[in-house]
């Protein structure tokens, strides 16, 4: 559906001044609770930051309230200005919160050989299995990659998904044309290098054959980086092959549980989009003409001051709370 309840002032309408600038604007950080669990494949650790709230628990000594986790996006963690936005609304709904990092993110280091994989629906089913022991209600909101793998986990696991909604948040639901909009002039000079660099010298800290070194240091854009590094380490044929067979989009027509997909038409980091034929009837498309990637950046007047709860309002709407 369109929305037209996300319009900006004339200032604010550039894709890359709603992209960067949330980064500079959130100051608060919430008082996270920390716990390492190991991964699905049982090699490396993955931290999972709560932010809890008062409760009981039900017969079943799972809390009765309901909990948003939260799959952040490349190189995100539960320090990213969205993370700690939707934190704090979801605290303030009186919903429990965690964000479930990936391999290799929120300053945990990989064990084992398997890194970030943006179509990894095993791992996010892994990470629900475990909240769900102690939580009876799951949302789950997935920003950017990590919307694109909660979709796709929404598709392929159908009526067996564990998180009763989902909100997916300017996700590149088609993997090979949002890898060609990141070789833009503006990506490949500042997001690039602001995303890459860091996964990069990750990936170099650990054990590596001296081919896979040589080639690391050689990239210069996150399609080199897929090709010589996450492709084979996960075990695709190729990056092509990785950005067919983890992209959300065909799975899409799958979901039989309620997902919002929101989506900013000028996102400089996507490709092709979802449309209403691509989908199924459980899907809500929220497609607004500005806020970037990951941005939504409103300002009020009223108070002279930023407004970055968009995205978290739609979000806890959706799910059912009372804002």
């Amino acid at each position: 559906m369109k929305n037209q309840s996300f319009n900006p002032p004339l200032w604010l309408r550039n894709p890359h001044i709603q992209t960067i600038l949330p980064r500079y604007l959130v100051k608060f950080s919430p008082n996270y609770e920390r716990r390492l669990i190991k991964d699905s494949l049982d090699e490396s650790s993955v931290a999972f930051d709560f932010l809890p709230t008062d409760d009981e628990y039900d017969a079943d000594g799972r809390f009765v309230k309901p909990l948003v986790v939260l799959f952040h996006g490349m190189e995100g963690s539960s320090q990213s200005h969205y993370a700690r936005t939707l934190a704090k609304n979801v605290q303030a709904a009186g919903f429990h919160f965690v964000v479930a990092h990936f391999r290799s993110c929120g300053g945990v280091a990989v064990s084992g050989k398997v890194f970030y994989d943006a179509g990894d629906i095993a791992e996010v089913h892994h990470y629900l299995e475990f909240l769900n022991k102690k939580y009876q209600t799951i949302y789950a909101v997935g920003v950017s990659l990590g919307g694109n793998v909660l979709a796709k986990y929404m598709g392929e696991y159908g009526a067996d998904a564990i998180c009763q909604k989902a909100v997916v948040v300017s996700a590149p639901v088609d993997l090979a044309s949002a890898s060609i909009a990141m070789e833009r002039l503006l990506g490949k000079n500042i997001y690039t290098p602001y995303l890459l660099n860091p996964i990069v010298k990750k990936a170099l800290a650990n054990q590596l054959t001296d081919d896979e070194i040589r080639a690391l240091k050689s990239v210069k854009k996150m399609g080199d980086f897929d090709s010589v590094f996450t492709a084979p380490r996960q075990g695709y044929r190729s990056k092509n092959d990785y950005y067919r067979q983890a992209s959300s989009l065909p799975y899409l027509k799958s979901i039989c549980k309620p997902t919002l997909i929101i989506t900013a038409k000028d996102d400089p980091f996507l490709g092709v989009t979802a449309e209403i034929g691509d989908v199924s009837q459980d899907v809500c498309l929220l497609d607004t003409k500005h806020g970037g990637h990951i941005g939504f950046v409103g300002y009020d007047y009223k108070v002279r001051a930023f407004d970055l709860d968009f995205v978290p309002k739609q979000a806890l709407a959706f799910f059912g709370a009372n804002t």
